[in-house]
């Protein structure tokens, strides 16, 4: 998978752009401010249809403008393919893959895979167990889109299960008791398999988290990814009656996948209140370099790298050693400094507001 090129108009900071990108390494080096972060950000929204900044739309248009629009063409599998989207705050989005207007979301997937490392990824040690969900079902979509669709059903069954509690305002009648049955079987059979699919995947995820987690800390310590759900053991059906009551007082569905967690534990000790500072940014890469190698692995293709500011979260040491462990293929990479000594890029390019000059 080769991101051969990208165009923006009126993206962030940028009135236009167009840039060619070669199979390896880019890096983009500058000032911080200078818009570094923007060109991958938009990279990613090709994949994704996302901020991976958790920007709303109204921020990825630049000041003064009414939309903006981001192009890339991608050579996947010997096929070129055109990823069309145009941001439009003010109305609805539009996306098309070559010329033709995109139906779901995933199936962006088979067009474009990314996988991003950002230094707000530390929330993935430090943050919520939504945070961590949140990276187990990305990961899940990536390696494979189709199971989307469980996620889907899950959620879809939860807010309804969750707007007729509400509408029960604590008081459970007989019709809304059937009802809430049907929505009880339905969360139940979408939040096994959605649970299940998590927990594979932590299982899968640890020994490549473990290995790529070495190759940046350059030590010997084992990562190890554990799911928690406190009603696995009796299954969700039975959950959810033994929770009925609690959940019709407080309106809301107080147990399943949703309160779920992911448990990331450094030598068996949680990494969260036991790893320092320089372990939980080595792990948080690790978390992001483990599923990388994982989609690679089943795909046989690896998804685009995107590096964004990645050395102010690693030490010389550190920076020098991701650099020596970055995987086969296309790594984009911003940078507020130069690269580490003996590191060679494919291409360089200097950021300045608005432009990117090569080297």
């Amino acid at each position: 998978m080769h991101l051969q090129h990208v165009w923006l108009n009126d993206f962030r900071s940028y009135p236009s752009l167009d840039v060619e990108l070669p199979a390896g390494l880019t890096a983009l080096l500058g000032r911080n401010g200078q818009g570094k972060s923007n060109v991958l950000e938009a990279v990613a929204y090709l994949a994704t249809l996302e901020s991976f900044r958790g920007a709303p739309a109204d921020a990825l248009v630049r000041r003064g403008a009414s939309s903006a629009v981001v192009r890339g063409q991608v050579l996947v599998d010997g096929r070129e393919q055109l990823i069309e989207a145009e941001i439009n705050p003010a109305g609805r989005n539009r996306v098309q893959v070559n010329r033709q207007r995109l139906q779901r979301t995933r199936d962006l997937v088979e067009a474009l895979r990314v996988t991003v490392f950002a230094p707000d990824d530390l929330e993935l040690l430090k943050g919520g167990p939504a945070v961590r969900r949140s990276y187990l079902d990305k990961a899940l979509v990536l390696e494979r889109p189709a199971v989307d669709s469980v996620r889907s059903d899950f959620e879809k069954a939860l807010r309804q299960r969750n707007a007729l509690l509400k509408q029960c305002k604590g008081r459970l009648d007989e019709a809304a008791g059937l009802t809430l049955d049907v929505w009880d079987l339905k969360l139940a059979q979408a939040g096994e398999e959605l649970t299940r699919l998590r927990r594979d995947l932590a299982d899968r995820l640890s020994p490549v988290t473990t290995r790529a987690y070495r190759d940046v800390a350059g030590e010997t310590s084992e990562v190890r990814l554990v799911y928690v759900s406190e009603w696995h053991e009796r299954g969700l059906a039975a959950a959810l009656v033994d929770s009925r009551a609690a959940d019709v007082r407080r309106g809301t569905t107080l147990v399943g996948p949703h309160r779920d967690d992911l448990l990331v534990l450094l030598n068996d000790m949680p990494s969260r209140t036991h790893a320092s500072q320089g372990e939980q940014r080595s792990l948080a890469l690790g978390l992001r370099l483990g599923v990388h190698r994982l989609v690679t692995s089943r795909m046989g293709v690896p998804p685009v790298l995107l590096l964004d500011d990645v050395f102010s979260e690693l030490d010389p040491e550190r920076s020098v050693a991701l650099l020596a462990a970055l995987p086969q293929g296309q790594t984009l990479l911003s940078s507020a400094t130069e690269l580490p000594p003996g590191a060679v890029a494919d291409l360089t390019l200097d950021v300045t507001t608005g432009r990117l000059d090569p080297r």
